[in-house]
């Protein structure tokens, strides 16, 4: 089979929006990267007080986080969009939901819903690994706190948490190359990312090969850039004896 490539299709000017099919693209790509930013800032402070409410004393908060890991673990991703798109505004108040229906720009509903529903369903896998990160320091370490004077969240702020970041820094770069990929499903619900971007660029110039490569290239970049950061991060915050060089 041979296929007839064209990357000058990148250069011609789009049917509208005063710019070229290369601009479509690079306008789905700084969408794609601020909503994976926004969506990681959601997950990892949400994910974190989970996290701490899973390993402290009590049943009642523990349990509290395991409600949220299991409702959002176990809900598939698409269901999840489409009900923050279409179903939470419903259950808002009614001046509150027509508002956000009916006077925000259409384009800011698709970006809110997207941030705030990629940042809940990652949050969700964040919270156990600073969970198992927590319960996988020596025991010693927590009561060391406790015995120097510090109260319970003293210990997790100046002791545990820290150390817990430590352990868990190649996970947590797992979850962010996870949460971008899985932002291309946001286009379901009608934002303008590079999935959405490219489909525009196949219905307009029947060029499926050149614009779906694209995006797919610029999705390895986008991971390659947080896989070598936080790899600088790991080597820089690793705790000694823990393996590595």
């Amino acid at each position: 089979m041979s296929i007839d490539w064209n990357w000058g299709i990148f250069l011609q000017e789009a049917p509208f929006g005063n710019t070229t099919y290369l601009g479509w693209l690079w306008s789905g790509f700084q969408v794609t990267i601020a909503v994976s930013v926004c969506a990681w800032v959601i997950a990892l402070c949400v994910g974190s007080l989970f996290g701490i409410l899973r390993t402290v004393p009590g049943r009642l908060l523990s349990s509290l986080g395991a409600c949220y890991v299991e409702l959002f673990r176990n809900v598939p991703l698409i269901v999840q969009f489409f009900i923050w798109y279409l179903v939470v505004p419903e259950l808002l108040p009614e001046n509150i939901g027509m508002w956000f229906k009916s006077e925000i720009d259409p384009n800011i509903q698709f970006f809110t819903c997207s941030v705030l529903c990629l940042g809940l369903f990652t949050a969700a896998r964040v919270c156990e690994q600073v969970r198992a990160a927590i319960q996988s320091l020596p025991s010693g370490q927590k009561n060391a706190g406790l015995a120097m004077g510090l109260t319970l969240p003293q210990t997790y702020r100046y002791v545990l948490l820290p150390n817990a970041y430590r352990v868990i820094v190649p996970p947590m770069t797992s979850e962010m190359l996870n949460l971008v990929k899985n932002s291309a499903i946001a286009s379901t619900i009608g934002l303008v990312d590079m999935a959405a971007q490219a489909g525009k660029l196949l219905d307009y110039s029947a060029h499926a090969y050149e614009s779906f490569t694209a995006i797919t290239l610029a999705y390895i970049a986008i991971n390659a850039v947080i896989m070598l950061l936080m790899g600088l991060v790991e080597r820089k915050v690793r705790l000694p004896g823990t393996g590595g060089k």
